[in-house]
């Protein structure tokens, strides 16, 4: 989909790149799925689920590729310039954090299958409640930054830029709270390892998520700021 509005002479550009826009939100709706059916199975104890999970990744892996397979043709084909050029690009680092964000799905669904088929005792409430808590806040972020990037909202792109600040430190206070029941029960120092390893592979998507942010406000500005203060981004394109 063209930024700037304006239609190519040639209709068939046109077409492939709202063909590209469109596959690029399939592809993260699908994403979004898989992070919160991987969570759903250590809520609901279902291993058998999550390698459900685990072998629909393949579907993500094929919107990977079909979309870069897409990129490639046109490339050859239209040789874009300017805002086309920008907006394709953009799609291509899109892609490849959604697609990276799927990966981290399938490490939580891998860690269902270890605490209820492969694990002694399965880890407590607390654990899991804080691991859930912490996904409905990236699935939200993952939400947003689609919006944006489906909208070329910038005030929204920003919003998931400070979102992924705010959870850093709510990892932390995670990580803290976590430790108590470590500190009453040694036992449990296993499963806190692990569950952590979860709330990191989590807090990596609302990563991913932020990057998507910052390459909203790329393809509609033509403006790189993964490297700048956010207090700055925050002044010039969130108010």
């Amino acid at each position: 989909m063209n930024t700037s509005g304006e239609r190519h002479i040639v209709k068939r550009f046109d077409d492939e790149l709202r063909e590209l826009h469109d596959l690029t939100l399939d592809m993260g709706n699908a994403v979004r799925t898989q992070i919160r059916r991987a969570v759903e199975t250590l809520r609901d104890r279902d291993p058998e689920e999550a390698r459900n999970v685990i072998a629909d990744d393949a579907t993500v892996n094929e919107y990977d590729n079909k979309i870069n397979d897409l990129i490639e043709q046109i490339l050859a084909r239209r040789q874009p310039m300017a805002v086309d050029l920008r907006e394709i690009l953009t799609i291509g680092k899109i892609v490849g954090d959604l697609e990276r964000m799927g990966d981290e799905g399938k490490k939580i669904a891998k860690l269902t299958i270890h605490f209820f088929e492969e694990s002694e005792t399965a880890p407590n409430y607390q654990f899991l409640q804080e691991l859930s808590d912490t996904a409905q806040s990236v699935e939200g972020m993952l939400i947003e930054s689609l919006n944006a990037y489906d909208t070329r909202a910038l005030k929204l792109a920003c919003e998931v830029i400070r979102k992924d600040i705010e959870m850093d430190s709510d990892f932390r206070a995670s990580l803290q709270h976590l430790t108590t029941f470590v500190l009453e029960d040694a036992r449990t120092v296993g499963h806190f390892i692990d569950i952590v390893l979860g709330i990191r592979a989590l807090e990596r998507i609302g990563g991913h998520a932020k990057n998507i942010g910052g390459y909203v406000i790329y393809l509609v500005t033509g403006r790189d700021v993964r490297h700048e203060p956010f207090e700055e981004i925050l002044s010039e394109f969130g108010s």
